[in-house]
């Protein structure tokens, strides 16, 4: 371990101090001094509705009466099956004050990956909407022996709805959320205690490698990463301001609330520092701009293909977006040239940083009230988070300034494990440390460099190509809107790089030829895309961020039959083999 001060330490913001005491709580305790708090105040506007900390308590508290009334506790894990609206919140912080531990399924889960979650989880009860999308297959899970119970909750109760809801199923094993929630709240003494240690979360992820695995995060990783935040925002003299006027921030949240970015950098920070969120069920281009226009939101966290969305649109420049006090990026990485592009036209600073699901996801962040940070870096670690860089082939040895390697992580945020893999939770932590497979560098002023993804590097003829740094280059090509890079196989080198790309509006395409002469000077040559294809849309994960996951399956499939055909066409050398 390096010794302090850290090298961040000396390239932090003035005020701000790396060994600031963080606060460790449970999301009841904080959520009950919220609503005490900031009672009357709009806590959430959803379809032209607002709801105030005092209502969203009291139905939280109804919630969690109905789940202590049916035995939930925390060896009895919650489901949460949600999309984007009042629901989510309501039975998240009523699942927690019932003390249970929850769990979030996304919305764009196949059947098998439900299945794989409940199963995984234990989970028997799932909380879901009557979404065409989404009821079918809680019911199918219900059928299947994979649950005991569904609550379904009304989407029309919220306002008129432009989808075309389903109607609810009258028998025993589905219960109509709003019945759900009619039982009265305990009295407070015989609320169930909790304690920072327990799990609030089973968050799933790493499905791209297996089965999806749930992270471990506890009420303390959760709190510590919500006082992480605050101690970064209010210890910088440039952002102290903005941190201070608690009670007046309004949040555009587009993000999914069952991913752990929306999760606490959206819900549980807004809730803690009584904020308004602006609730909607996806993200539409018009839609937040109105939010930020007409609605004066303060804050809008976005993916990078929201902000590749907003920078192409023609008429941003003109658009009114002085009421924003705070544009983040997360959730994958931001191409330097959309970041620089929405920076020229708007005249605001587009801020990154990088996180994971198991770390909460605090992690590091790139100052945005302060000097000049260096082009495509993630940021300096957080306050009270410990990062480094070792060797892929010892993570024990810990590397130096510039030397390329995977990044570790250690906080009072970061996950004890995955639940019920011993061996995998064994094998991500060195010396304490999360190993994240990511890889990057650190150079010598503490600023951290993300290459790419140990999975997705692509080893063309014995050298190492990360995808991500073709990506950053493919997109400073004028046409170009979004690029995704992927390993294909290669019979000369073993691997190669293939590039999908999709044009901005009105451009031309160009040839694989037209694309080597753009890079020239940008990528080595054994780097160089040995495939072009272009593609009206690009696959996209739940969140909203690019996926490199189907590309890969597809590519993969050619391979094998392309394979499969070949030995057709020569019998011989199956003889032979």
């Amino acid at each position: 371990m390096s010794a302090r001060p850290f090298a961040w330490e000396l390239s932090y913001p003035p005020g701000l101090r790396w060994d600031v005491p963080i606060e460790i709580s449970t999301i009841p305790a904080l959520f009950d001094r919220a609503v005490a708090e900031y009672g009357e105040r709009p806590f959430l506007e959803f379809r032209g509705r607002k709801i105030s900390y005092g209502e969203l308590g009291a139905r939280a508290g109804r919630a969690a009466a109905g789940f202590i009334g049916i035995g939930h506790d925390r060896t009895r894990p919650i489901a949460l099956y949600l999309p984007n609206t009042p629901c989510h919140p309501i039975a998240f912080f009523g699942g927690l004050k019932a003390g249970a531990t929850l769990v979030h399924l996304s919305p764009l889960d196949a059947e098998r990956e439900l299945a794989h979650k409940l199963t995984d989880s234990g989970a028997r009860t799932i909380v879901t909407t009557n979404f065409p999308a989404m009821l079918p297959l809680a019911l199918k899970m219900l059928d299947q022996g994979l649950a005991d119970r569904v609550i379904v909750d009304d989407d029309a109760d919220w306002g008129q709805s432009s989808i075309a809801l389903l109607p609810i199923p009258e028998r025993p094993d589905v219960i109509r959320f709003s019945a759900f929630c009619e039982a009265a709240p305990p009295a407070p003494a015989l609320w169930p205690e909790t304690t920072p240690d327990d799990i609030a979360l089973l968050q799933y992820t790493g499905g791209t490698t297996g089965k999806p695995k749930g992270a471990m995060l506890s009420h303390a990783n959760l709190t510590a990463a919500l006082s992480i935040y605050d101690r970064y925002d209010e210890g910088q003299e440039g952002l102290r301001e903005n941190f201070t006027r608690r009670g007046e921030e309004i949040a555009i949240c587009v993000l999914p609330l069952f991913h752990i970015y929306a999760l606490t950098t959206v819900l549980l920070r807004a809730m803690n520092r009584g904020s308004l969120i602006l609730l909607r069920v996806r993200f539409d281009v018009e839609q937040t701009l109105h939010d930020i226009e007409k609605l004066r939101a303060t804050a809008f966290p976005g993916v990078p293909t929201m902000w590749i969305a907003l920078a192409n649109r023609p008429d941003i420049a003109e658009r009114d977006l002085s009421s924003l006090t705070f544009c983040g990026s997360g959730g994958a990485s931001l191409p330097v040239e959309v970041k620089r592009r929405f920076e020229q036209l708007t005249g605001h600073r587009l801020a990154g940083g990088w996180g994971m699901t198991e770390t909460s996801p605090a992690g590091t962040s790139v100052p945005s009230a302060f000097g000049t940070p260096p082009p495509a870096s993630i940021g300096l670690p957080l306050p009270g988070i410990e990062m480094g860089i070792v060797a892929i082939e010892d993570p024990s040895h810990e590397l130096g300034p510039h030397e390329v390697g995977e990044i570790r992580i250690k906080g009072p945020n970061v996950t004890r494990g995955y639940w019920r893999r011993p061996e995998e939770t064994a094998s991500a932590f060195v010396g304490g440390y999360l190993l994240t497979g990511d890889i990057g560098y650190m150079d010598e002023m503490g600023y951290f460099f993300i290459i790419d993804r140990k999975k997705d590097m692509i080893i063309c003829g014995g050298f190492n190509v990360y995808p991500q740094m073709v990506e950053q280059a493919i997109y400073e090509h004028p046409a170009v809107e979004e690029v995704l890079v992927v390993g294909v196989p290669d019979s000369y080198r073993g691997e190669s790089a293939k590039a999908f790309v999709k044009l901005k509006a009105g451009a031309s395409e160009f040839t694989l030829d037209e694309l080597h002469g753009f890079l020239g000077d940008k990528v080595g040559r054994y780097e160089m895309p040995s495939q072009l294809e272009f593609r009206e849309a690009l696959p996209r994960t739940a969140v909203g961020k690019l996926s490199k996951v189907a590309l890969k399956q597809e590519e993969q499939a050619k391979a094998r039959a392309a394979e499969e055909a070949e030995l057709s066409d020569n019998p011989e050398e199956v003889s032979n083999g």
